[in-house]
C-alpha cells in the first residue's frame, strides 16, 4: 500500500502525485488488525512471537465456534423434535439458559484471549517494526 501526496511543479504550473510506500510498521500494524494476530509479526520475520499469537487467538477462536455450532445443533435438534415450537422469543431463551456457569466463564476466558491476542498484536508489530526501522536508519 502507498500513500499519495501531491507537490506542485513550478515548470509545469500542475500537482504532481508522489506516491511513497508505506511503512513496514504500519504495514504490520493493519495485517494484525484485519487479517488475523500474529501476520503482522510475520512480516517482520518474527515468526516465534507470530506463531505464539496466532495459535492463542486460533484456539480461542476455534473454541468459540464449537460451542456455538454445538448450542445451535441443539436447539435446530429440539425444533426438528418439536420439543420447541418455532418461535423467536422461546429460541432465544432457550439459547441463553442454555450455558451453566462454568460453560459461560470458558466462554468469556476465550472471548477475553481472543480479544488480548488481537490487541497484542497490533500493538506489539507496530512497535517491532518501528524499532527494526531505527534499526535500519541507524546502520545505514
Amino acid at each position: 500500500m502507498a500513500q499519495l501526496q501531491r507537490q506542485w511543479d513550478d515548470k509545469t504550473g500542475i500537482y504532481q502525485s508522489l506516491v511513497t510506500p508505506m511503512k513496514k510498521h504500519t504495514k504490520a500494524a493493519l495485517l494484525s488488525a484485519f487479517i488475523f494476530p500474529g501476520v503482522g509479526h510475520f512480516l517482520l520475520k518474527k515468526h516465534i512471537q507470530g506463531a505464539l499469537l496466532a495459535g492463542t487467538a486460533f484456539v480461542a477462536l476455534y473454541f468459540l465456534i464449537a460451542k456455538t455450532v454445538e448450542k445451535t445443533l441443539l436447539v435446530v435438534e429440539k425444533i426438528q423434535s418439536g420439543e420447541v415450537p418455532l418461535d423467536a422469543v422461546t429460541i432465544t431463551e432457550l439459547v441463553s439458559n442454555q450455558t451453566t456457569g462454568t460453560e459461560t466463564q470458558l466462554l468469556r476466558l476465550a472471548t477475553a484471549a481472543l480479544i488480548i491476542s488481537w490487541l497484542i498484536g497490533i500493538v506489539d508489530s507496530y512497535r517491532v517494526g518501528r524499532a527494526q526501522g531505527k534499526e535500519i536508519d541507524a546502520g545505514g
